[in-house]
């Protein structure tokens, strides 16, 4: 019964990966991933990518290419507009005075695909970066460039993934779903590493600056 129920689930997500639905769904879910950034859309596009790449399907790596790139720019140019329109929905995106932040508000006019393509592989940075273009108010004719930059670099960067993963899962769907979902979580938690040992060596280097700072010399007193 169990080995019944393997086999029915890994037909099921193989069926999945191969169905002509998977690039408007997963089109759809990166859209929607740019405002609402808690959608599975990394995972399920590494996962194609890896069950493609496993299979040696080259029309299938297209369609995951293009199918990122056609929801990542919709979802890009919605946070745009949201940011440009509305203060609610994205209530403090691209307006935090931390490091990440500040560095696209600092890039954005002299350098916008540098800022948008820079910050596109940090987590959460899609979503600071379009809504800070939108906030500043950043021209139409600059924001798409930035956008289409952005987009192309992380659908090729996911690829990527896929493409290394690929010969290890050889396209087997439990192991692709897996494989992704392990990925994810080592990416999220690196970056996250890394943001907390820069901020303990910043407040490291802030101490020892303050340690060595001279002592103001007590004002004498006033005599009477």
């Amino acid at each position: 019964m169990q080995l019944l129920d393997a086999g029915a689930l890994v037909a099921l997500f193989d069926a999945v990966l191969h169905s002509v639905w998977l690039f408007p769904v997963l089109a759809v879910l990166i859209a929607f991933d740019g405002p609402f950034p808690v959608l599975p859309s990394e995972t399920l596009l590494t996962v194609g990518a890896a069950s493609a790449f496993g299979t040696g399907n080259v029309p299938g790596v297209l369609g995951l290419f293009l199918a990122s790139m056609v929801g990542s720019m919709i979802g890009d140019v919605a946070v745009y507009t949201l940011g440009r329109s509305s203060n609610r929905i994205l209530r403090g995106a691209g307006q935090k005075n931390d490091g990440l932040g500040a560095w696209v508000r600092r890039n954005l006019w002299s350098r916008p695909i540098v800022a948008c393509v820079g910050t596109r592989l940090v987590p959460g940075g899609r979503l600071v970066s379009t809504a800070a273009c939108g906030r500043v108010r950043l021209p139409v004719r600059m924001f798409l460039p930035a956008t289409a930059a952005s987009s192309a670099v992380w659908g090729v960067y996911m690829l990527l993934i896929g493409a290394l993963l690929g010969p290890i899962t050889k396209g087997n769907p439990l192991l692709c779903l897996l494989a992704g979902m392990i990925m994810a979580v080592a990416t999220a938690g690196g970056f996250e590493a890394a943001r907390r040992i820069r901020r303990w060596a910043r407040a490291r280097r802030a101490a020892r600056v303050a340690a060595l700072a001279p002592v103001p010399a007590p004002m004498p007193a006033l005599m009477r």
